[in-house]
């Protein structure tokens, strides 16, 4: 049966199709045939806006930067409760040599003054490291770059310090180094990329 011209609009029009046309009786599409499987997006979220699995690198950055930083914070306060034992041996050394006590006392005060000073700057940069690694769940593409900036700030002092044949650096220069790297690649990028609602 022809149904005419499909260009002549006054032509006879098409009857629509039932649906279900052309498969066996009480069967639709879906119920026993084969279906094109799911589009997979990355890191989890079957569907447009899902929730996205946080990726492996960032997991493994994270528990890098929480300890990173507590070992820092940890640093800071030791050196700040340090001070008066460090004051107190200025003092000792001072007095021992022959200098007055006032000089002794203002030498204490100075060293104790520059410990607790540098606690505090050491205690403030632990902090940076732990509120950057807690927050790494949530946060945008400005904490990956805060992280891979707090990652090369421990490299270059580690690396510094292993200079001074300190040992125990090589720790958080491989731990800085791999903090980089993970935030560095394009799978975090894309995390802390995506979109929120």
């Amino acid at each position: 049966m022809s149904f005419g011209d499909p260009n002549n609009p006054y032509g006879q029009q098409q009857q629509p199709q039932q649906p279900g046309y052309g498969y066996p009786q009480g069967q639709q599409p879906g119920y026993g045939y084969p279906q094109a499987p799911p589009v997979q997006q990355p890191y989890g979220g079957g569907y447009p806006g899902g929730a996205m699995e946080m990726p492996g690198g960032v997991k493994a950055a994270r528990v890098m930067l929480l300890i990173l930083g507590g070992l820092q914070a940890l640093g800071g306060v030791l050196m700040m409760v340090a001070s008066a034992w460090f004051a107190n041996m200025i003092s000792d050394s001072a007095g021992s040599s022959g200098v007055s006590s006032a000089d002794a006392d203002a030498a204490a005060s100075i060293g104790a003054g520059v410990m607790i000073a540098f606690g505090v700057i050491v205690l403030g940069f632990g902090l940076w490291g732990i509120l950057t690694g807690a927050k790494m769940a949530k946060g945008g593409n400005g904490l990956r770059i805060s992280g891979i900036v707090y990652g090369a700030v421990i490299t270059l002092f580690s690396a510094i310090s292993l200079l001074g044949a300190n040992l125990f650096a090589i720790v958080s220069l491989v731990l800085g180094i791999l903090v980089i790297v993970f935030l560095a690649k394009s799978e975090s990028s894309a995390w802390f990329q995506r979109p929120r609602y």
